[in-house]
């Protein structure tokens, strides 16, 4: 595989380029983008950033964070607080994201999506109001481990750590979670399946495929 130096700059104009592009292959009419990684890689920031590109270009854009998909604290801690595997497996309530998020952008859907479902923080409903993506606006759902699911993304971008980068820039609280990323490398493979890899040891210097 063949990385290439980029800047983040650089690296958001030519997504932005990429997305703007993008036709869904099921025949709809909004693109569905993931943007992938630990929260130590910062998905967020990069969904932020190529969210303010694609509006430069006259696209509308609907941000969903994956953590707010998260099921309530009762459910998520069954198996205890710290447990890599119900972190990996159950945390995610993949139901809910399909039944308010990618349904309703499917051909012949509603376009109408729920944005964000629950506050993991007060572990409580977000009671969100639901947005309408018009034909031709684009779907980034940001967070981690969000492939593996079978969600119809039309473009998947990895932010992708090495073990030791990503041990050293988790927070000690949330080391607990370093297994299920490892899990995640064996099961998932996103480095392999997504479309666009981008290596971030270095924050400061990441690279990708182009």
């Amino acid at each position: 595989m063949r990385l290439t130096p980029v800047s983040w700059e650089r690296l958001t104009e030519a997504l932005a380029d990429r997305v703007a592009q993008l036709k869904p292959q099921d025949g709809g009419e909004r693109p569905r983008v993931a943007v992938d990684g630990a929260p130590a890689a910062r998905p967020e920031a990069l969904a932020e950033a190529l969210a303010d590109a694609l509006r430069l270009r006259g696209r509308p854009v609907l941000r969903v964070g994956a953590r707010t998909y998260w099921r309530p604290a009762s459910q998520r801690y069954e198996l205890g607080r710290r447990d890599p595997d119900a972190y990996y497996d159950r945390w995610l309530d993949t139901g809910a994201l399909w039944r308010e998020v990618f349904d309703p952008l499917a051909p012949g859907g509603s376009g109408r999506v729920l944005p964000s479902r629950w506050n993991p923080e007060t572990d409580r409903a977000t009671r969100a109001a639901y947005e309408e993506l018009p034909p031709g606006g684009v779907l980034l759902l940001e967070g981690a481990l969000l492939q593996g699911y079978g969600f119809p993304f039309d473009l998947s971008v990895h932010l992708r750590m090495s073990q030791a980068a990503l041990a050293r820039r988790t927070p000690e609280e949330e080391r607990w979670t370093l297994p299920a990323y490892e899990r995640y490398e064996r099961e998932a493979a996103p480095g392999e399946t997504a479309d666009i890899l981008v290596h971030t040891d270095d924050p400061r210097h990441p690279a990708w495929t182009g």
